[in-house]
């Protein structure tokens, strides 16, 4: 049986946040898809699509990445899709002075819809496997910087974000030593909006 999925991009609560469904071709042979598309990016977001870095992770069931962003300037954006097994992805804006400033937004992502989300420059992203030997790409705006990347602690009280509880998460231990919002806060760590808005451009502030 052969079909085509729908097509189309949903902006989600926190500026600069939006998921992407892609046009999904599928027959008896199995399925085909564009899973990354850099003139329809450039529509949606109305700024070069830059890839400088794709990076792909494997993970275990539970296995928690993040929360992670890049200092801004130079910022980083990325496009996250999950191509095998299934995730909870979540942003989180910690950037100092927006108007969603410490809210969070999650969306599951599989191998069944290969929807993306776009994250811009100095939005906090996680996520957690839902099953083991899940695999995650996405591309990055700029290269990795180590002396430019920030984490802040997955399981911040204050964040409360709902991480599935049917087993332990598994955080590396850079991740567990980060700070909660509070403290990068206090530590002037974060990004501020307006920077953010000025070196990513004005497309999402409407």
């Amino acid at each position: 049986m052969s079909g085509i999925s729908r097509t189309g991009v949903r902006r989600l609560g926190i500026p600069g946040v939006c998921v992407v469904t892609p046009l999904v071709h599928s027959d008896g042979r199995g399925a085909f898809l564009e899973w990354f598309h850099a003139g329809r990016l450039e529509e949606m977001t109305g700024r070069p699509a830059t890839v400088a870095q794709i990076n792909v992770s494997v993970s275990r069931k539970g296995a928690l990445r993040g929360i992670h962003y890049t200092d801004v300037p130079p910022g980083q954006a990325k496009f996250f899709s999950c191509l095998k097994g299934s995730v909870l992805d979540v942003v989180v804006d910690v950037r100092v002075g927006s108007p969603t400033y410490g809210r969070w937004e999650a969306v599951r992502l599989d191998d069944r819809t290969y929807q993306g989300v776009h994250v811009p420059e100095g939005v906090g992203h996680a996520f957690m496997a839902l099953a083991d030997d899940t695999v995650v790409a996405y591309t990055c705006s700029q290269p990795y910087t180590p002396s430019k990347d920030r984490r802040l602690h997955p399981l911040d009280a204050s964040l409360a974000i709902p991480w599935p509880q049917d087993a332990a998460p598994l955080i590396s231990p850079g991740d567990r030593a980060a700070p909660t919002l509070a403290e990068a806060r206090q530590a002037g760590i974060l990004p501020e909006y307006e920077k953010c808005v000025r070196n990513a451009g004005e497309w999402w502030t409407g």
